[in-house]
């Protein structure tokens, strides 16, 4: 055993997890700010979601490789690299000049930082090994759960505060320090240059192109109308194909660099499978809820901060309670509540209306954040935790992967039930407004008779009465189609908390080795 494995010093997995936790917090640290940076930008509406989904997409095509890569690098040299371009491209970020700069720096960030997520997922377990890894769990699982939730509380009130540029300009002093401290305080691993021959770069290749189409294919599907669209269909294709080749090519080559392998361990599928749908719960809900408060209530980027922030501040509530009782109760138990608890709070969210706020969210937000780390964290005890030293970094990053590309899908699907169930509630609110509709007439007239009165306003009195009446039945029909996209998240968690009991009691293992680090 090595030296450095003796020392008891946390310092280096404290500067890793301040590193995770800003790579986490800037996948949604822009939620709050989407309409600030569109108008920035001159972005339309359809194309601002690609801020979050071009970062996010990135990360998911970076995090399988990271097992890979650690072991050609060393844990402390990717984390290093993966560090500092992470703070270049926020610089990037920070001065870009139209929509499309932006989301291709925001996938650079994204493709960059990712690797920092992962290693912190394996470190931990080098440094709370044996019973201990109940705290590497809870410490995971509280950055993993709480650092997004943050993001658009932190976000909203730089971009009142000083400007939106400044999202990406306050990664530079911590991203800088955390890139020196790693370099120099990091020692887990050696690299082993020797495996760049021989790696499976067509498998590379292969996974790229096929989340790449896949996601773009999700986002991009409901703009063109699915599959009516010549485009969304060729990519359609290609993503299958490249992801069925994937699969066939890291299930047959002898060194894939993603263990698919590792999903004949029930604990691991089913762990990956709650991973995903816990990040569908997380990112799609912090996506959809400041967007409700931005676009429906007209809210402002600290105001919907402020409106958000019970979430953030149950989930550290819950740290120390999960904590306290992962050390006497089953896993598996506090998993099922975690999920149930979500699955309560998307219930709560489904019942929203046009005048919800800040004090109308707060139940639904503590149901939501409360429970997030019992959710998250024992996900990674039964999931990883059941798998032997040699293949937990290889199988960590797969594992990080499905929630990244839960919240991906879950943004992607949520943006288009928004779009889809807007359009028709608003077509079966519409109908009912007829002449025959005694409220509606006297709306109308009522509205048209104090526009009329304004000074030069007589004959557009009636036609911003029309207006004004089209633009109640939109509200109306967007609210009722947040309740849907909330509704749809609900099944998901349904789902997940059935398939909890199917998992197997773990118990930590004494002591890792050190070649598993």
């Amino acid at each position: 055993m090595s030296p450095e494995e003796k020392s008891p010093s946390l310092l280096p997995f404290v500067v890793m997890c301040v590193g995770m936790f800003v790579a986490l917090l800037d996948i949604q640290i822009v939620a709050s700010s989407l309409q600030d940076i569109g108008g920035g930008l001159s972005a339309a509406q359809d194309e601002i979601s690609w801020v979050q989904t071009a970062y996010l997409i990135a990360e998911i095509i970076m995090i399988p490789l990271s097992g890979w890569l650690t072991r050609v690098l060393s844990t402390r040299w990717l984390f290093t690299i993966s560090a500092a371009g992470f703070t270049a491209a926020s610089m990037l970020c920070g001065i870009a000049w139209n929509i499309q700069s932006m989301i291709l720096f925001r996938a650079l960030q994204g493709l960059l930082g990712a690797s920092m997520i992962p290693t912190v997922f394996t470190s931990s377990f080098h440094f709370f090994p044996g019973p201990k890894r109940v705290y590497a769990a809870a410490v995971v699982g509280t950055i993993a759960s709480i650092a997004p939730t943050l993001g658009p509380v932190i976000g909203g009130w730089i971009t009142d505060t000083l400007n939106w540029h400044w999202l990406f300009y306050v990664n530079l002093v911590p991203g800088i320090a955390v890139t020196v401290l790693a370099a120099f305080l990091v020692r887990i691993d050696e690299p082993d240059l020797s495996l760049l021959r021989g790696a499976d770069y067509l498998g590379i290749l292969l996974m790229a192109i096929g989340l790449g189409t896949l996601e773009y294919t999700l986002e991009e599907g409901t703009r063109w109308n699915w599959f009516d669209d010549a485009t969304i269909r060729d990519t359609a294709w290609i993503a299958a194909i490249s992801l069925g080749l994937f699969g066939w090519r890291s299930l047959s080559f002898s060194n894939p660099v993603v263990d698919l392998r590792a999903m004949t361990d029930r604990n691991f599928a089913i762990g990956c499978l709650l991973s995903f749908v816990t990040g569908v719960g997380i990112f799609t809900t912090i996506y959809l809820t400041p967007l409700f408060l931005g676009y429906v209530r007209g809210f402002s980027a600290w105001q919907t901060g402020l409106a958000i922030f019970s979430t953030g501040a149950a989930s550290l509530v819950g740290v120390p309670i999960y904590v306290w009782l992962a050390r006497r109760i089953d896993g598996r138990w506090l998993m099922m509540f975690g999920l149930a608890s979500f699955g309560v709070a998307m219930w709560s969210y489904s019942y929203i209306t046009d005048d919800w706020g800040g004090d109308q969210l707060l139940l639904p937000q503590v149901l939501r954040g409360f429970p997030q780390v019992f959710a998250v964290a024992p996900a990674v005890t039964l999931g990883l935790g059941s798998l032997p030293p040699d293949r937990l970094k290889y199988a960590s990053g797969l594992f990080n992967m499905m929630r990244n590309l839960g919240g991906a899908v879950g943004i992607a699907v949520g943006a288009a039930i928004i779009n889809d169930r807007t359009n028709l509630h608003f077509l079966r609110i519409a109908s009912h407004l007829s002449p025959a509709n005694d409220a509606m007439a006297r709306f109308v007239s009522a509205t048209a008779d104090r526009y009329g009165a304004l000074p030069g306003a007589a004959d557009d009195g009636k036609e911003a009465a029309l207006h004004q009446l089209w633009s109640l039945a939109y509200r109306e029909a967007s609210t009722l189609a947040f309740a849907d996209a909330f509704r749809a998240i609900m099944l998901a968690f349904v789902v997940a908390t059935l398939l909890v009991p199917w998992m197997r009691r773990v118990a930590p293992a004494k002591k890792l080795p050190a070649d598993a680090h």
